[in-house]
């Protein structure tokens, strides 16, 4: 007899899904039944965390919905953290769990792992949450959360399989498979906002996350109007080192002022989030009056008012843009002009130390070009979060924005490792962030990722430290002892070399990029 926990690896396999995260426990065996026999590969965190956390790093560098498996009860509550994360970054995630028998739910009877209303619970974190209560939902439940991932704006959803259920037969079951897409735009908006472009003589285009899959499209689409493009932190990568880029925050005075000076403004795949457009709440940001803005999702086109929407992929909306407005339209002259000055001012206005962590930053690309950066909450992360240009799409990410969860980096670098192989991966982090999810060291080395752990050590929450002290609040509780990080990788099997500074840092990263194995760098900062 095929099980439900079976079938749910059969199924799982047609939709394309290659690697699992979990920890299995009592209440997700039967889920395991299929997998040995699979070509799903499982990788074990050491904390549901860190499964959550490596399926948004997986989906963030590889293009594919991750997947993690955790128990009921404690393992769905520890991976929250990771789905809220993904839900501020629209990251397609899908979050299999199990749960208590069906006779026992809501019944308060004391089983182990038992929640009040654990659907109940996840609903408000999900995009949705469903239970399978009979073997033939269970192809409908995943059709349904792959049709969001690829048609929607993504984030996590989570199916839940109680542990009577997972033994029922599930003999025959036949994937869901469709070809669900995003809306296509809508032919009047594309027109609408044609005649806005072909008016405007000083336009300016706005890139977020969601444009990250259209560089070529967005490139085309930059000079056919000769507009300087603005990339938010999700979108750097996008345009690298191309004369309208402005790989600059929306925060800084200099790239608000070139908003301010346009007459045309195009969002592209941007929610207008505080963390990127207001990051020190001085609520300096103002929404540009004359504004055309494409997003996936009708209801962030709802949130603020648009002079034209346009609900479509980027890269389909663009390209319809493009198409009508014709291979005659003239291009604006100042755009690179404008965008250069605003590079220059935007770095300008950046205080030293930060420019200086940029350099660090920049060190890294530039000694493993191609490389994916994955980015945990500590300085340089910040500071090139305001101005820093990266050299490939999709290969700059971090939790220093949107829900900014500390502990993201080391697990989603394992990811984005296992997703794109050939790419050399660097996990930036402090140490105060490391120490949230150091043991995931360990799944490093079992998973075989050539992670680059690269530690910037400045002995505590430094920025917090600073944020205290900016607004005279006498620093308590920024200063956590860390380890001897070097000695922690070698108890680990793990070789580890310590700087002072970011001196010798890039023979340090080729070094460990030609060991091809999990390595720790740890820098020591004054």
């Amino acid at each position: 007899m095929t099980t439900v926990g079976e079938a749910l690896i059969t199924l799982l396999e047609a939709h394309g899904v290659d690697t699992v995260f979990g920890i299995p426990g009592v209440h997700t065996v039967e889920l395991y039944r299929g997998l040995a026999r699979s070509k799903i590969r499982h990788v074990t965190p050491r904390h549901e965390q860190g499964a959550g956390f490596m399926a948004d790093g997986y989906a963030r560098a590889g293009g594919r919905p991750g997947v993690a498996f955790v128990i009921t009860g404690p393992g769905l509550t520890n991976t929250i953290t990771a789905m809220g994360q993904a839900r501020a970054d629209s990251v397609p995630m899908l979050v299999i769990s199990g749960v208590n028998a069906t006779d026992t739910l809501g019944k308060g009877l004391g089983f182990l792992h038992e929640l009040p209303d654990q659907r109940g619970m996840m609903e408000k974190v999900a995009l949705f949450s469903q239970r399978i209560t009979e073997a033939e939902e269970l192809p409908g439940a995943l059709a349904r959360a792959f049709a969001v991932f690829s048609s929607s704006r993504p984030g996590p959803v989570h199916i839940e399989i109680p542990t009577d259920v997972m033994v029922k037969s599930a003999e025959g079951l036949a994937p869901v498979l469709g070809n669900a897409a995003p809306p296509a735009p809508a032919a009047t908006a594309i027109v609408e906002a044609a005649k806005l472009i072909k008016a405007s003589r000083r336009s300016l285009i706005l890139a977020g996350g969601g444009a990250k899959k259209a560089d070529a499209a967005l490139r085309r689409f930059a000079e056919t109007l000769g507009a300087p493009v603005v990339e938010t932190a999700n979108a750097r990568g996008l345009l690298h080192r191309h004369p309208l880029s402005v790989p600059a925050s929306p925060s800084l005075k200099a790239v608000r002022a070139l908003m301010t000076d346009a007459d045309l403004v195009i969002a592209a795949g941007t929610e207008f989030g505080p963390t990127d457009y207001d990051g020190y709440g001085d609520g300096g940001f103002v929404l540009p009056p004359n504004l055309i803005r494409i997003d996936i999702g009708a209801d962030q086109l709802a949130r603020r008012p648009v002079t034209v929407g346009i609900q479509a992929d980027c890269v389909e909306a663009l390209g319809a843009l493009l198409t009508e407005l014709g291979p005659a339209h003239v291009a604006a002259k100042d755009g690179e002009a404008r965008a250069a000055a605003g590079r220059a001012a935007a770095l300008a206005e950046m205080k030293p130390d930060y420019v200086a962590q940029v350099r660090a930053v920049e060190v890294i690309r530039d000694a493993l070009p191609g490389a994916i950066i994955v980015g945990d909450s500590t300085q340089p992360i910040y500071a090139a979060n305001l101005y820093y240009d990266h050299d490939r799409p999709s290969g700059w990410f971090n939790a220093a924005t949107g829900f900014g969860a500390l502990g993201y980096g080391p697990p989603a670098a394992i990811g984005a490792a296992l997703a794109v192989p050939e790419a050399p991966v660097v996990c930036l982090t402090g140490d105060g962030g490391f120490q949230f999810t150091l043991p995931e060291l360990g799944a490093a080395l079992d998973a075989g990722a050539p992670v680059i752990f690269v530690v910037w050590n400045n002995r505590g929450y430094r920025e917090i430290e600073t944020s205290m002290l900016d607004v005279g609040v006498e620093p308590v509780g920024v200063s956590p002892a860390p380890p001897d990080f070097c000695k922690l990788a070698e108890a680990y099997g793990m070789e580890a070399e310590r700087l002072t500074g970011v001196g010798g840092l890039a023979e340090a990263l080729k070094r460990a990029r030609a060991a091809r194995k999990p390595r720790v760098i740890e820098i020591t900062i004054d």
